[in-house]
């Protein structure tokens, strides 16, 4: 019976248009729910959902899946890396011909498996959010309130998983339902309106959300989370006076939320600045950041920094010295990000990944400011970025000088962290002139990738490719 079980579950997996992760739940009613400290094992669906406990491993759940698999995890297969290489900010030195390989030289095939874990893990995950709402809207035992923060925390990964997807595969499906046979023929739908849908997610999630956490620590989303987020589709969307009405909410939250001074703060799980993180699943385990990128002799095992970008940094930057390290052989040096300092277990946790931090949302209400003609607002918001990494006051004074300087600042401050570089370039519409000159590889409908292949191939209506593929 369990190999018939396990037949049919990897042959409906195959079916499914957007390889969800989970779909022998159909078969057994179970959900595998891993909660982000301890491993809550199988149980029956109704059962997840009949008590406070369970009903909470379920959604906390989601974010360790963010932390292990889908676009935040700090490991190889996360935005870090792989979109850090696929712009102007990692070099590659692994193994040639790796599948890794492809996304620094920009030769990224509709046919490669990083591409379809992309993917597979993004829906799945989504795939896992649709459940959890369903059991919610079914669980009679749970008292509102609860019922509401839940809610309210599955909406917001919900809709940032969709911000990343739309991001990097522009036209895509946003199933909302477990139902095998709707998303088994579901359609494409444009990016405006996938925004629209993740804005609708996450105005819901919002007012369901407080600006207390659930616990004592930043690990799950709560109101000013959700306003990190926003500011970001609405500065993406180019809707500057949305963008700077969000991050000011943030930004003037001081009682929850300052500016760490000292630059060797920002990354620790204590930060003030911090404003969403992810918890290591084991106690006295940090970031897969820090195992990542950091490494001890040369030449490098896997990635390094561009020298490009540290070369471009200003000499007295205090962030060349607390945020990056150097190797030597003697006669070369290589860098690796360092804003994440231990690799390895300390008996208790040091360092969080941080997902969103006060200090993006200055540079996006600067950009927003600039892009509204406030140029005075825009320096200020620079200016404290600038002066806490020990810089002076910025010399841009128009609002089409401050665009490129904030830009500019983004890279230096936000490298390393979840592709915000290439984001950066595909957004404003500079991946073609910066990175054409340095990737022998790169065609400018490199500014999307392919849709997996074999989804196409199991539901046309996920048709047509994306150009260049």
């Amino acid at each position: 019976m369990k190999n018939t079980i396990k037949y049919k579950t990897r042959a409906l997996y195959k079916m499914m248009v957007i390889g969800l992760l989970l779909l022998g739940f159909f078969f057994n009613g179970c959900e595998d729910f891993l909660e982000t400290d301890d491993p809550l094992g199988q149980l029956p669906h109704e059962e997840v959902f009949s008590n406070e406990a369970t009903a909470t491993a379920a959604v906390t759940s989601l974010y360790g899946k963010l932390r292990d698999e889908v676009f935040l995890t700090g490991s190889i297969s996360g935005m870090g890396v792989l979109m850090g290489m696929y712009s102007d900010e990692l070099d590659y030195y692994g193994y040639p011909g790796d599948t890794y390989e492809t996304f620094y030289l920009h030769n990224v095939l509709a046919a490669d498996p990083a591409t379809q874990g992309i993917w597979d893990r993004a829906y799945g995950l989504v795939y896992m959010c649709n459940s959890v709402l369903e059991g919610l809207e079914n669980a009679p035992a749970l008292a509102s309130e609860l019922k509401q923060q839940l809610r309210g925390e599955t909406l917001f990964v919900r809709g940032l998983v969709h911000f990343y997807l739309v991001n990097l595969f522009g036209d895509i499906p946003y199933p909302t339902t477990t139902d095998y046979q709707s998303n088994s023929r579901i359609s494409k739908e444009a990016i405006a309106d996938v925004y629209d849908k993740i804005e609708m997610d996450l105005l819901e999630a919002r007012a369901l959300l407080s600006d207390g956490y659930p616990t004592g620590e930043r690990i799950r989303a709560n109101s000013p989370a959700v306003s990190a987020l926003l500011s970001r589709v609405y500065l993406y969307n180019e809707q500057w006076l949305e963008a700077e009405i969000e991050s000011s909410k943030i930004i003037g939250n001081t009682s929850l939320y300052t500016l760490e001074t000292d630059l060797s703060q920002v990354f620790l799980k204590e930060s003030t600045s911090a404003i969403l993180q992810l918890k290591p699943q084991n106690e006295g385990s940090n970031t897969d950041e820090a195992a990542t990128y950091i490494f001890e002799s040369p030449p490098p095992p896997f990635v390094a920094l561009s020298p490009a970008l540290v070369a471009a940094m200003e000499p007295n930057d205090m962030r060349l010295i607390e945020w990056i390290g150097e190797v030597s052989d003697g006669s070369q040096s290589w860098y690796y990000p360092n804003k994440y300092k231990e690799q390895f277990n300390t008996g208790t946790s040091m360092e969080y990944s941080i997902v969103f931090r006060l200090a993006e949302q200055y540079l996006i209400r600067a950009e927003a400011r600039a892009n509204l003609n406030n140029v005075t607002g825009a320096q200020q918001d620079l200016n404290v970025i600038r002066n806490r990494a020990g810089l002076e006051n910025t010399p841009a004074s128009t609002s089409e000088d401050l665009k490129l300087a904030i830009l500019k600042e983004r890279r230096f401050e936000l490298f390393a962290e979840h592709g915000h570089r290439w984001f950066d370039l595909r957004r404003t519409g500079m991946a073609n002139e910066i990175l054409g000159p340095i990737k022998s590889g790169w065609k400018a409908t490199d500014v999307l990738l392919p849709i997996p292949e074999s989804e196409i191939l199991l539901n046309p209506n996920l048709e047509p490719q994306n150009p260049g593929y």
